[in-house]
């Protein structure tokens, strides 16, 4: 006998409104949060698993890089993946693949494990994180309702940095870093499960064909990029040969693999969706503050722990107010795009935080850490350079204040 569940949606139109398209959207959602919670959950958890474990300074960034590279670098190809191969297969094998490489994590014995459990945690969210963005586009076909699902979508999105802090705060209080690693299992399966009646299977019409090169070139040169960029944080400095080897490195598989997209029949990134100006503005806004906004959590968490001597829980709480705020943005900004458009709304709320953050530091303004100017040397490090919030000193991390 057919469960009422199968008969719709093998008799469904693919044409016609998902009937189930809400709970697609919870779906969809809350699988975004937990790859967007899982970027900030471990900063606060870093120093206790640092000492655990043993990791060095010069490595201990390596539990953030290690999931931000295999994500960044396999984005597109996920993307890619989800369109030919089925966006409800690719978001289930994801959030599966995301169970097992977050319990692998809570395991680890060593760095290494815990470092390649993320890399493998990044690689499953570059693909379940398309899948899911793609589902919600094909499920809402009105422009009314897309506009209040992505507002919906887009609170998730933007309060799960934050939300993790404050999770992962609760969590390395009372019962370990470990466990930000293992809370992601339920979640995902949860997920996974509700899916498979919930959501609608979709594929992307034409042929099946994969920019293997492509693929292989943005990801090679996002991770040199990337790389590069560590290597100035852990100590070597923009002019080191290292560093602007690095750099360079990226510079030739990025060129080429915009020469390849110009001539494949089938590619990775069609260039005109980054040489449209509406849609060049938007991928530039997201990506500046995007990377802002995981700045700034990773900078403010370090600061609170290390310099103002903040409990975990303690610093996760003093994140509350800057999740609160958007997401109530964001709800309130949704039903304003369809009335009078998103660019409004984008330069508006770029001049917003603009001059928020021109309030919180005014010109000339200092912070004094540990009773020393930031912007003279260490005594221990004369001629190191300036002593950043983020990046304390050796020994400084503690778990508890005293």
């Amino acid at each position: 006998m057919t469960t009422p569940a199968r008969a719709v949606g093998k008799a469904a139109d693919p044409h016609a409104p998902d009937p189930h398209r809400w709970m697609a959207l919870t779906v969809a959602s809350v699988a975004t949060l937990m790859v967007v919670l899982d970027v900030s959950i471990v900063n606060i958890a870093l120093p206790q698993a640092q000492s655990d474990l043993g990791m060095s300074d010069a490595n201990r960034q390596w539990m953030i890089t290690a999931y931000a590279l295999a994500f960044g670098g396999l984005l597109l190809l996920g993307g890619r993946i989800a369109d030919f191969a089925g966006r409800k297969r690719i978001l289930v094998i994801g959030l599966l693949g995301f169970a097992g490489a977050s319990m692998l994590g809570g395991l680890a014995p060593n760095p290494g494990i815990l470092f390649t459990a993320r890399a493998l945690q990044g690689s499953f969210a570059a693909l379940l994180a398309p899948a899911a963005l793609s589902l919600i586009t094909v499920a809402f076909t009105d422009p009314k309702e897309r506009a209040k699902a992505f507002g919906i979508y887009g609170a998730f999105q933007g309060g799960g940095g934050a939300v993790g802090l404050l999770l992962g705060g609760v969590l390395t209080e009372y019962a370990g870093w470990r466990w930000c690693m293992y809370i992601n299992v339920p979640i995902a399966l949860a997920v996974a499960l509700a899916a498979r009646p919930f959501v609608r299977e979709s594929r992307a019409e034409g042929h099946r064909h994969y920019d293997v090169p492509g693929a292989l070139l943005v990801t090679s040169g996002l991770v040199a990029l990337v790389y590069g960029f560590t290597q100035t944080a852990d100590g070597e400095g923009w002019t080191a040969p290292a560093t602007l080897l690095l750099l360079a490195v990226a510079v030739v598989p990025l060129t080429t693999f915009v020469l390849v997209e110009r001539r494949t029949l089938h590619p990775l990134l069609p260039l005109r969706v980054v040489l449209d100006h509406s849609r060049a503005g938007v991928f530039l806004a997201n990506l500046l503050i995007g990377a802002g906004m995981f700045g700034m959590n990773l900078f403010m968490t370090y600061f609170l722990q290390v310099n103002l001597h903040y409990t975990p829980l303690q610093a996760g709480c003093a994140f509350l107010p800057f999740s609160a705020g958007i997401i109530a943005t964001t709800m309130l900004a949704a039903p304003l795009v369809t009335r009078i458009g998103p660019k409004a709304l984008m330069v508006g709320g770029t001049a917003l935080a603009h001059r928020r953050a021109a309030l919180a530091h005014p010109p000339g303004h200092r912070i004094r850490l540990h009773g020393r100017n930031p912007a003279d040397p260490d005594p221990g490090e004369r001629g190191s350079g300036p002593v950043l919030p983020g990046r304390p000193q050796r020994g400084a991390v503690r778990r508890r204040p005293p």
